[in-house]
């Protein structure tokens, strides 16, 4: 999603507790225990970020950060780089391996950004809609698809070709996209609580599904192999939705603050980044429609974006420290329409932290 000013606008918080560098802490017995943190990378000023995404080719994580995407290696944490700089701020990322390029984006000044995954070297900056944000790869088009959710608007990228390929009106407000293995696209639908269907082929809407139980779809995630879809939920609530004929599987109960979610096929989790909480809420895929919380995860305040390795099944979570009042007094003021003062994170505090399962 799309940041107000410098800052998050889906998070509120409390005091980043805990280790040495205060940003998480270790969580109490039982199964809280089934995640546990292994390295804080400290990634610096601006205290701004957005998505993150991991590369499994080169073992990688993007970070969407103030003006750039950081780099960091997802085995030893060293900052390996940074593509940019991107003047209005990236929010989104994905790859097209087959071309070698990433494709991130330039909200403030609508633009798509091309970039080699070798050098990291920006080589194309494609005109799309002021306001994109969510960016996801469709290997059977072999298209990008950039989410601008505040015109309802997905352009469609060739990146092989540094083209831009057409424009899709949706409408309403818009958050994450994910392709299935089946030509589709997946597309949450904020305003009225929904799932658009988009064929890649035709680059046309062919269905649209209501989510009663959901309200203010952010995070989506899905599962190829069992056809089921994950939408995380304002309302502390995650969807799993039948990618075939979207009837709604299931609900299950989540953190405070998802503007994230992730599956693991390798150990069948479902995992949604909580920011208002601090958490990240595990959910095991039992079967096709069966669905068991199995751990609440310790994390930090304000970490409402992630990403998975689900070779190691490693996840990363991206977070700044802040204080309740300062992250709540934001938070107010911006779903009042006003204009918040300053940021509520302390100066060069962003992170990411590593979390491993288990042993």
């Amino acid at each position: 999603m799309r940041w107000p000013v410098m800052t998050l606008s889906r998070i509120a918080a409390v005091l980043l507790a805990g280790a040495a560098l205060g940003l998480a802490r270790p969580a109490a017995a039982g199964p809280q225990q089934a995640y546990r943190l292994v390295r804080s990378v400290a990634l610096g000023a601006p205290d701004s970020w957005d998505y993150a995404l991991y590369d499994p080719p080169s073992h990688r994580v993007f970070v969407a950060h103030g003006n750039r995407l950081t780099v960091v290696d997802a085995i030893t944490g060293r900052i390996v780089g940074d593509v940019g700089p991107i003047p209005g701020g990236p929010h989104g990322t994905a790859f097209d391996p087959k071309a070698g390029v990433g494709i991130t984006d330039d909200g403030r000044y609508g633009q798509a950004v091309i970039f080699s995954l070798k050098t990291l070297h920006v080589l194309a900056r494609l005109k799309v809609q002021r306001g994109a944000d969510a960016v996801t790869f469709d290997p059977v088009s072999g298209h990008a698809f950039v989410i601008d959710g505040d015109t309802g608007t997905v352009a469609v990228i060739d990146p092989a070709r540094r083209r831009v390929v057409t424009f899709i009106h949706i409408g309403g407000d818009l958050e994450y996209a994910v392709p299935g293995d089946n030509g589709q696209l997946y597309v949450n639908g904020v305003t009225h609580h929904e799932i658009f269907r988009i064929n890649t082929t035709t680059n046309r809407i062919d269905a649209a599904w209501p989510m009663p139980t959901c309200r203010a779809p952010h995070g989506l995630a899905i599962d190829t192999a069992t056809h089921r879809l994950f939408a995380s939920c304002e309302n502390q609530r995650l969807v799993v939705v039948n990618a075939d004929n979207g009837s709604v599987v299931a609900t299950l109960p989540i953190g405070r603050g998802t503007d994230a979610d992730r599956f693991d096929p390798r150990r069948r989790l479902i995992f949604s980044s909580n920011g208002l909480d601090g958490t990240l809420s595990v959910i095991r895929e039992v079967n096709a429609d069966r669905f068991v919380p199995v751990a609440t995860v310790r994390t930090a305040v304000s970490g409402r974006t992630m990403a998975l390795d689900p070779e190691s099944g490693r996840v990363f979570v991206v977070a700044a420290r802040t204080t309740p009042q300062a992250l709540m007094a934001f938070y107010a003021a911006w779903r009042a329409g006003k204009r918040p003062r300053g940021s509520p994170f302390t100066p060069n505090s962003l992170h990411l932290l590593f979390f491993d399962p288990a042993r």
